[in-house]
């Protein structure tokens, strides 16, 4: 029987599920992520959702392998080729000064040394002109200084290539031709925009990856093949759209946020059949905390993305998930630093030896460790039994490497009331990151419903919504596993960008018109390529800006543009973001064109992720737990089984609704009812 299958491959887990094309129903493994081999953790993950590769029409793959790489500085040796004069672009970067105050800062090195960026003759005007010749005679010594230099990857970032990527693409050929073994990347295959820092900075960051993720795809493909699949495997791209096994090797650079997107997709989807206009997506993993935000079923898209963070860190102008992420995860460690004050995260306990309660040899505390030793997990269902927790580990972890050195103690009512700590810091972190992506840009998050999963989100998502005064949070079904739900709702994706200047005027607006035209059809051309078929759609941005302005607001058309459609667009989306427009003393104008081809691919329905069982005489039984309560200690609290609530059923808190994946924790004064499609909404109570 034909079987749809994906994999997610994070940090602390690795989650699989696997769609049943006949039956209509979908499975789903969660097993711990396997270090020394992650595809191990992937087909024993197949293996526990009852799958099978021989059986899967194709499989997707989200993985955090290129971010790791990037923030772990684990990549490739690369040499750079500018044109001549411009080497130190890369370095040189930007001048402006994110944190103007601290005068020790310094931003990280570039990917790309300075004796390792090279230099050839050629020069391309703004306008696309070439004012002087690629001197091709050079390329012969270059080539062999770069192999005298030992490198596994070239980028080639030429200016103004974006205007005219001849030259660019000719000295990326001869490269190719005399480097055998040698990944070299074009910087306009990659993007083709202004902003040259960025450019550069992106074809750099395709290289140092390019070489470790051909690797690793080839790998995962091949091992796959021994499992006696025949699908097709495609990656999981950072713009919610699925790559193919060749676009994943030529531009690796796009799956810089691989994991995370899969469960905004499903969120968009929930917030469309649930009629939730306004959704603050977060996810919750084993070694991070991410949250996006769904409007109008609509999740946004940024066009640069800042590895590191803007503060330190280097661009990728590459289309990727608007995300904001923070270091608190379930295995976050707790430590106290040198002027004695509480911490968790960033560095987490991983899977390898994970939490000090997984008895595999981990002496820090984690969050996970504070949420034992509460009562808010079990002890004994942990990924439904399969992993046995030790309390006494948990305790004893965060009595001697917390509670002491904090002058609290180590015994039972100090450890309590340390765990406690840690969870009040872990969720104040958390909160932060969605303040940031609601607050810090002009909305109010009290507008927003929180959408919450991942491993760990469900148990927070309560305390998250009082703690910010959100008024409904909403667990989906599956939550543990929902990025790989969500990857089974993607669609095949291409993001396409071409900078150009025009204004509204009739001249502009025909030069505007030619590059509509030849951005659909290299759209339709790579949409037929890629997915091996005609795009299902085809949706229109654009970047526009008063003239004198360095910054744009993105706003979305039909079809052919028009002078005034593009106005009155413009005006909307700038008033909305800024509070006004600028009037009529100012021209508006284009700087840039985007379009957005999407397939059409058969997906599962969202009933199919719920097995609801049919309303009974007698209500479900539960056990009950020891839960800590802030209000009251600990008291005994019903515990569920998700599988047992039928649509409909309702629960006060404070209890507990446990599943295989994931836990949920319902607040004291909470009430939460089971909806149509398995989702579990909570109504918070007034503190």
């Amino acid at each position: 029987m034909p079987q749809f299958i994906t994999a997610d491959t994070g940090g602390t887990f690795t989650d699989v599920t696997v769609y049943d094309t006949e039956a209509g129903h979908i499975r789903f493994g969660k097993t711990l992520t396997t270090y020394g081999d992650l595809v191990d953790g992937v087909v024993a993950g197949i293996a526990e959702a009852k799958g099978a590769a021989r059986d899967a029409a194709w499989l997707r793959h989200g993985t955090t392998h290129v971010i790791n790489a990037f923030l772990q500085r684990r990549g490739a040796r690369v040499a750079l080729v500018a044109t001549r004069g411009f080497r130190d672009v890369l370095e040189i970067g930007r001048g402006n000064r994110p944190v103007p105050f601290d005068t020790r800062r310094r931003r990280q090195p570039p990917l790309v040394p300075r004796a390792l960026r090279f230099e050839v003759t050629e020069r391309i005007g703004s306008d696309g002109t070439v004012i002087e010749a690629l001197a091709e005679e050079e390329i012969e010594a270059l080539a062999a200084a770069l192999k005298a230099a030992d490198v596994q990857a070239v980028a080639v970032a030429l200016l103004n290539a974006y205007a005219n990527p001849a030259h660019e693409q000719r000295v990326a050929a001869l490269l190719k031709a005399r480097l055998p073994g040698v990944y070299v990347t074009a910087a306009t295959a990659l993007s083709r925009e202004w902003f040259e820092y960025e450019r550069s900075s992106t074809a750099a960051a395709n290289a140092y990856v390019g070489p470790a993720i051909a690797r690793y795809v080839d790998g995962f493909s091949k091992r796959l093949s021994r499992e006696g699949f025949a699908g097709s495997f495609a990656m999981m791209g950072s713009n919610g759209g699925i790559m193919p096994f060749d676009a994943s090797v030529e531009r690796p650079v796009s799956l810089v946020e691989s994991g995370p997107i899969g469960g905004v997709i499903a969120a968009a989807e929930y917030a469309r059949s649930l009629g939730l206009e306004r959704v603050v997506a977060f996810d919750m993993g084993g070694t991070t905390a991410k949250c996006a935000l769904v409007e109008k079923g609509e999740f946004d898209v940024q066009q640069t993305y800042w590895v590191g963070g803007y503060e330190q860190g280097f661009p990728i102008r590459s289309p990727v998930l608007d995300i904001v992420e923070v270091g608190a995860g379930g295995g976050s460690i707790a430590w106290v630093d040198a002027q004695g004050r509480l911490r968790v995260g960033p560095e987490s306990a991983g899977s390898e030896p994970g939490p000090a309660c997984f008895g595999r040899g981990g002496l820090e505390p984690t969050v996970t460790d504070a949420n034992l030793a509460l009562g808010r997990i079990g002890h004994g269902s942990f990924l439904g039994g399969q992993l046995k927790l030790d309390r006494d580990a948990a305790l004893r972890a965060i009595g001697e490497r917390v509670g002491d050195p904090l002058g609290y103690g180590s015994d039972v009512t100090a450890t309590t009331r340390v765990a406690r700590g840690i969870l009040d810091l872990a969720t104040t972190l958390m909160a932060g990151a969605i303040k940031e992506i609601t607050v810090a840009r002009g909305h109010d998050v009290r507008d927003f419903a929180l959408l919450v999963f991942g491993g760990g989100g469900p148990i927070f998502g309560a305390e998250l919504a009082r703690q910010l005064g959100i008024r409904t949070v909403v667990v989906p079904p599956q939550p543990g596993n929902f990025s790989a739900v969500g990857m089974l709702l993607a669609q095949a994706r291409i993001d396409l960008a071409r900078t150009l200047l025009a204004d509204l005027s009739a001249e502009g607006m025909a030069a505007l018109t030619e590059v509509h035209r030849e951005l659909e059809s290299e759209a339709r051309a790579a949409a037929t390529r890629e997915f091996g078929s005609e795009p299902a759609m085809l949706a229109w941005q654009a970047d526009m800006r008063y003239r004198g302005q360095r910054h744009t607001v993105t706003v979305g058309f039909d079809g052919e543009p028009s002078g005034e459609a593009l106005l009155a667009a413009f005006e909307a989306t700038y008033a909305r973001r800024f509070g006004r427009v600028l009037g009529q003393g100012f021209s508006p104008e284009v700087v840039g064109l985007r379009v957005i081809a999407q397939g059409d691919a058969s997906r599962p329905a969202l009933s199919a992720l719920a097995v609801l069982p049919a309303p009974a005489d007698q209500a479900p039984r539960h056990a009950t737990r020891r839960l800590h309560v802030r209000s009251r200690g600990f008291v005994d609290a019903p515990v569920w089984r998700r599988d047992d609530l039928p649509a409909g059923f309702a629960i006060a808190g404070p209890a507990v609704v446990e599943e295989y994946s994931s836990t949920l924790l319902i607040g004291e004064g909470d009430t939460a009812v089971v909806g149509a499609l398995g989702e579990i909404t909570i109504s918070i109570g007034q503190d």
